[in-house]
């Protein structure tokens, strides 16, 4: 069995799909971290930092005969520089969104590579405008069950795509793999272009 290129040190789906979508084959490896901010960290350094932490700690668990190239990510919504993590309830959730409600709010995506050769990240930073909320949309969105692992409390991929009204920036960043950055990092690892797509 061919091993693949990289490793992902990532359990979230999106991040897989957004790796096939390019032809990049990959094994997936979660790392579970402390999450939490630090105080007064901005959220775009706080995504670079975790990014970083968990394409390093994965990297570090490696057996000395597979030392392939680990990719992590991490992603966050903030308002006027508040982070936003993940709704614990249907109460956190609805706050959070009521708060984003007819609002433009930040999606920071950072990506982070580790290879024999070295070590990069890179930081994508987007702008999603959501339209008004009615308080029925608010309990219907978190009755989907789709929030509830969303940083923000929503999937821009998912039902919220009725919910934005504007994205300025990276889509993929904003799901939570920006593949322009990604690709950036990977190039000069795998090479010039990408692999088979049916990889």
């Amino acid at each position: 069995m061919t091993m693949s290129p990289i490793l992902l040190a990532s359990a979230s789906p999106r991040r897989s799909e957004l790796l096939r979508q390019i032809g990049i084959a990959h094994e997936v490896r979660p790392v579970a971290l402390d999450e939490s901010a630090h105080l007064n960290e901005a959220p775009a350094a706080y995504v670079l930092r975790l990014a970083e932490a968990k394409a390093r700690t994965l990297w570090e668990r490696l057996a000395a005969d597979d030392r392939r190239p680990v990719l992590a990510a991490d992603t966050t919504v903030a308002l006027e520089g508040e982070i936003f993590g993940k709704p614990a309830d249907a109460v956190e959730s609805r706050a959070m969104l009521q708060r984003l409600s007819g609002r433009t709010h930040q999606v920071h995506t950072a990506v982070a590579l580790v290879h024999a050769n070295g070590a990069a990240a890179r930081v994508s930073s987007s702008d999603v405008s959501l339209r008004e909320l009615s308080a029925a949309e608010l309990d219907w969105y978190w009755s989907t069950g789709e929030p509830a692992d969303k940083a923000g409390g929503y999937a821009v991929q998912g039902r919220a795509a009725i919910f934005i009204r504007h994205i300025g920036g990276s889509y993929s960043g904003v799901m939570g793999l920006p593949l322009f950055e990604t690709w950036e990092l990977l190039a000069p690892v795998l090479g010039p272009t990408p692999g088979d797509p049916a990889a």
